[in-house]
C-alpha cells in the first residue's frame, strides 16, 4: 500500500511541470532547441489587443524560472517563440507595438538601444501573415537572433539589449500583465 501511494506522489509530482500545452489553437512544444542549447517551456499564453487574440507567445529557459527579473537579468540561453493567430498583425502593427513595448521595458529611455531596436525590427519588414512563427533566441556571446519561420532574419549584440527585449514581456510594466503571469507561472 505504501508503494502504491508513494508511486501516486511521484506521479502526480511528476504531472505538475509544465508540458507541451494548448494555448488557443496553436500547441505549444514542452522543449525548444536551437543551435545546440536544449530549452523547456517555462510558460505560454495569449497575447490579446482590443479583445482579439493575436499571437501566442511562449518563454522556453534551460531551466524554469518564476522570478521575472531573474529571467531578464540572466546571461543564459533564452527564447520567445511567438506564434502568429491573427490577420490584424501586420508588418508595421508588429514594428509599432515593438517598439512600445522597448518604451515600456526601458522605462522610456529607448535611446541608448533606438539603433539596436531597428536593427531587431527588420525581421518585420516582409509582411507578416496570420501562421508565421517569430522564434526570438538569446545566446550569450552571440545576442539576439530573430528567426522568422526557421529562418534567420535580424541580429542584435548585447546582454542589454537583450534585459530590454525579454522586458517587453517580463519587466514592472509589460505589454500585457496576464501574459508575463502566463510566462512565468508553472
Amino acid at each position: 500500500m505504501i508503494r502504491i501511494l508513494f508511486g501516486l506522489a511521484l506521479m502526480l509530482g511528476l504531472s505538475s511541470a509544465v508540458q507541451a500545452i494548448e494555448v488557443g489553437d496553436i500547441d505549444v512544444g514542452d522543449k525548444f532547441s536551437v543551435e545546440g542549447h536544449k530549452l523547456v517551456l517555462n510558460g505560454a499564453g495569449v497575447r490579446s489587443k482590443f479583445f482579439l487574440d493575436v499571437y501566442v507567445a511562449a518563454l522556453y529557459l534551460p531551466n524554469q524560472m518564476t522570478e521575472a527579473s531573474e529571467i531578464i537579468d540572466s546571461d543564459e540561453p533564452m527564447a520567445i517563440r511567438l506564434f502568429i493567430t491573427s490577420d490584424m498583425i501586420t508588418s508595421k502593427r508588429m514594428a509599432d507595438s515593438t517598439r512600445d513595448g522597448f518604451v515600456r521595458s526601458t522605462g522610456g529611455n529607448l535611446a541608448p538601444i533606438e539603433t539596436e531596436v531597428e536593427e531587431l525590427i527588420k525581421a518585420f519588414q516582409e509582411e507578416i501573415e496570420k501562421g508565421d512563427i517569430f522564434d526570438l533566441v538569446y545566446e550569450p556571446g552571440q545576442g539576439v537572433t530573430v528567426y522568422r519561420d526557421g529562418k534567420a532574419a535580424s541580429n542584435v549584440k548585447g546582454l542589454e539589449f537583450k534585459k530590454a527585449l525579454f522586458g517587453i514581456w517580463l519587466s514592472e510594466d509589460p505589454i500585457q500583465k496576464s501574459l508575463k503571469k502566463a510566462l512565468v507561472s508553472n
